[in-house]
Formats: C-alpha cells, sequence, structure tokens
C-alpha cells in the first residue's frame, strides 16, 4: 500500500464510522479492480470522488483528517441551501460552530432566490446556506428586502464588530463568493487545520495559546478579545487576526518559529508571517492590557522588527564546485545581479537527491572556470525557502537568470551532466567555457 494511502486509512475508517448513516464511504483497491479505477480516470493514490445519485459529482479536494472528511461531507449531504420556514428554524441555523450565509427573499420565484440557490450549489463545500422566502424572518435583523446576510457563529461574537454583515449587491455566484470572501473571517477569526489554507497569502498575525471553543468559550475569548481591542486600532493597515490552539499548530511553531512547549507558558504567543513569506515573532510577554501587541505592531509597521529567519550556519570555507547556499547568504549567492545560477533545492534523506549528488558535483567542476555561472545547492528543509520559489519535492532545481533574480525558472530537464550543460548553453547570460574550452553559443 502506498505511503499516503496508510495515512490516510485510520482516518478515512473513523469518518466511515461516524458518518454511517449519513454518507456513505466506500474504498476500492485500483491493484486489483484496474478496469473500474480506469473508467473514472484514477491515475494517483489515494485519489478520493465524491458520487451523487450513482454519478461521479466531483474529485473530493477537502481535508484528509477525520474530521475534515466529516465535516466536508456532511456539506455534500442534502440540499446545498436549507429551506427555513420560521424563526425557530432560522435561530437553530445559524446558532452553529461556523460562520452562515441566508437569504431572505419575498417570493420563492424571485430571480435572486435562483441565484442563491446556484451560488449556494457552487459553494456547499466551503459554507452554510439557507434560505427563506418570508422577509418577515428576518425583520429583527433589520432585513427589509431581498438581501442575503452573513451570520457569524455565536462563539465570536464581540463588542469589537458586527455579528451578521448584510450584502447590498445583486445576487449572483461572482458577487456572493466575493460578499463571503471578504467578511466571513471578520476581524480576528479562529484557525484551525481546516481553513488554515483559505488564510493563506494574507498577512497575518495569530495569537497561540490553549484555544478550545468547546470546553471552554469564555475563557478563549478572554484572550481574543484582548487581541481584537489591539487590532481595531490597526485595522485600517492591511493585517488580518487570529486565534489558535497552540497544540495544533505546535510543531509548525518550532519549525518555523523555534516555538518550543515551554516558550510563553500559558500566555498566548504572537507571530506574524506576511504574504511574502517574512515572519517576526513577539519577544516581549503578551500583557493583559495589550500593551505589549501595541508596541509589537507599532514597530512592525513602522519596519523596526528583525525578520526571523531560519537558517543554517553559512560554511566557512565555501569554495567547493556547488556552493552551499543558507537562508543567511541567499541573497549574497543566489540574489548577486551579474551572476547565473542554477539552484538545488534537497533534502537529507531523498534518495534522488543523493544519487544526482555526484553528477551536479561533476556539472560544478566542469564550469569552474565560469565567474558568471553558480552551481549551488540548499537543504530545503534546514532553511526557509523564499515564496517565489515553489519547492513542492526533491530534488527541485531552478534557474535563477542575471539581472532577473524575481523570475527564477524551474529545470524540467533530465538529471544528467550533459542535461545541465545543453540547458546552461541556451539560458546562461554568457556563453559557457568548459574546463579549458570556450563553448559558443
Amino acid at each position: 500500500m502506498c505511503g499516503h494511502c496508510q495515512q490516510l486509512a485510520p482516518e478515512y475508517e473513523t469518518a466511515a464510522t461516524k458518518l454511517k448513516g449519513t454518507v456513505s464511504l466506500a474504498k476500492v483497491d485500483c491493484t486489483v479492480n484496474s478496469e473500474t479505477c480506469g473508467r473514472f480516470g484514477v491515475n494517483g493514490y489515494p485519489t478520493l470522488k465524491i458520487f451523487r445519485n450513482g454519478e461521479d459529482f466531483a474529485a473530493y479536494d477537502g481535508p484528509r483528517s477525520a474530521d475534515g472528511i466529516v465535516s466536508y461531507m456532511k456539506k455534500q449531504a442534502g440540499p446545498s441551501s436549507v429551506p427555513l420556514h420560521n424563526e425557530r428554524d432560522l435561530d437553530a441555523f445559524v446558532n452553529h460552530f461556523e460562520a452562515s450565509v441566508v437569504g431572505f427573499f419575498s417570493s420563492a420565484d424571485s430571480s435572486q432566490m435562483a441565484e442563491f440557490l446556484k451560488a449556494s450549489s457552487a459553494m456547499r463545500d466551503s459554507h452554510r446556506f439557507a434560505h427563506t422566502a418570508d422577509l418577515s424572518l428576518g425583520l429583527k435583523h433589520g432585513v427589509e428586502s431581498d438581501t442575503v446576510v452573513l451570520f457569524r457563529p455565536p462563539r465570536l461574537n464581540s463588542k469589537f464588530e458586527d455579528s451578521l454583515v448584510k450584502s447590498d449587491e445583486a445576487v449572483s455566484i461572482a458577487s456572493l463568493r466575493q460578499f463571503i470572501r471578504d467578511n466571513v473571517f471578520g476581524l480576528c477569526p479562529h484557525l484551525t487545520a481546516e481553513n488554515r489554507e483559505n488564510m493563506r497569502g494574507r498577512d497575518l498575525l495569530v495569537a497561540y495559546y490553549d484555544v478550545d471553543y468547546l470546553r471552554n468559550i469564555k475563557g478563549t475569548n478572554y484572550w481574543r478579545n484582548r487581541v481584537m481591542k489591539v487590532a481595531t486600532q490597526f485595522q485600517s493597515q492591511g493585517l488580518n487576526y487570529a486565534v489558535a490552539n497552540r497544540a495544533e499548530f505546535q510543531e509548525e511553531l518550532e519549525e518555523e518559529f523555534g516555538l518550543g512547549t515551554s516558550d510563553g507558558g500559558k500566555l498566548p504567543l504572537i507571530t506574524i508571517r506576511n504574504r511574502e513569506g517574512h515572519k517576526y515573532s513577539m519577544q516581549e510577554e503578551f500583557t493583559r492590557d495589550g500593551k505589549s501587541l501595541e508596541r509589537f505592531l507599532e514597530d512592525y509597521f513602522a519596519g523596526k522588527l528583525k525578520r526571523q529567519v531560519k537558517s543554517e550556519a553559512a560554511p566557512e570555507n565555501n569554495d567547493g564546485p556547488v556552493k552551499v547556499v543558507v537562508a543567511d547568504n541567499f541573497e549574497e549567492l543566489v540574489n548577486n545581479p551579474s551572476k547565473d545560477v542554477l539552484l538545488e533545492f534537497y533534502a537529507p534523506w531523498c534518495g534522488h537527491c543523493k544519487s544526482l549528488e555526484p553528477k551536479y558535483t561533476e556539472l560544478g567542476e566542469q564550469l569552474s572556470a565560469n565567474t558568471h555561472i553558480v552551481i549551488a545547492k540548499m537543504d530545503a528543509t534546514a532553511n526557509d525557502v523564499p515564496p517565489t520559489y515553489d519547492v513542492q519535492g526533491f530534488p527541485t532545481i531552478f534557474f535563477v537568470p542575471a539581472g532577473q533574480k524575481d523570475q527564477p525558472r524551474k529545470y524540467e530537464g533530465g538529471s544528467e551532466v550533459n542535461d545541465f550543460l545543453n540547458y546552461l548553453k541556451e539560458v546562461a547570460t554568457h556563453p559557457l567555457i568548459l574546463g579549458n574550452a570556450r563553448e559558443d553559443l
């Protein structure tokens, strides 16, 4: 069985047990049933697909944890939008752990309701939808005409922001998607393993502590309110805020920020990661009056904070045919504007990387007379990789041209010395010198 399949198997079994009677989970061994798997275009493992009414409906691209599968598949069961008939239905629907999107319409044949139902079908994987053709249900929430309202989860209600937001746009899939994207997280959402991907690509401050919205809502919101109070002072400056359970993200805190289990005690730990991948952590202890967080943010927006970089020590002697790049010397070696760089990202445990090493070293030796070309490697497990480099596996190799350091090009060729040489003959800024012989392009 493949490694990813083995990892998924117990989670899938647990999810199947929890979903029994609601959604059926099934599995197919493609080594035995190759014809079935071929018919549905399965060419990698594990592949998960959603079937509706016996038809292949969509690829499953949700979480791979048991709880994540359960949450995702419950949203697939039943109608994409729940019809609401009275205030009791409405109150029960919005009193939920997640945000709720409710369409209030004046009649069942409203064109706006039809658009809402289309949109809910398109976004049912990610959000909860309900609708009513009785506008009077929305009167207590200030609804007077056809509109969509986003209700924030009651557990996140706070005096620092409204508990609901009304859309002022005509309903369409595009407008509703944008309305939800702009408002669903609010000022300070609860960051989890399930929603973290939706929050990537933002400038994000996270307060990590014992967040527990199942057993200790009051204690959780005690610290969250202190974060929000400070956040409101900097609301217009483009930074997003969240709280997260420290234990859930402890591995990431250790690996990315060097914060161990004993750091900070019971007080929130504060980190910032911006969309460029730059990282900062608050060194001062979190104070109950929020003043330490206020000082941290003032320094952040003033550009006074020192970036936190995960880096090995730069080698004292770096004269070999393959230069060793670490995060601390990346700017000097890779971003030197006058040099072309061929850069391999590797992992110490990677078998393919070990096989490549002698060939890569030979390449460096053959090109040692070229002052304008650097052959380099970087351990991507021990150093921060700049976000412009999409490293998903090992080895991954990029060509970084002189004068275009913001445009690294992924190398897709073979792994023999001649493959690299032929590639560099085509892309290098200057003609190659091989040993003592000049190779004109």
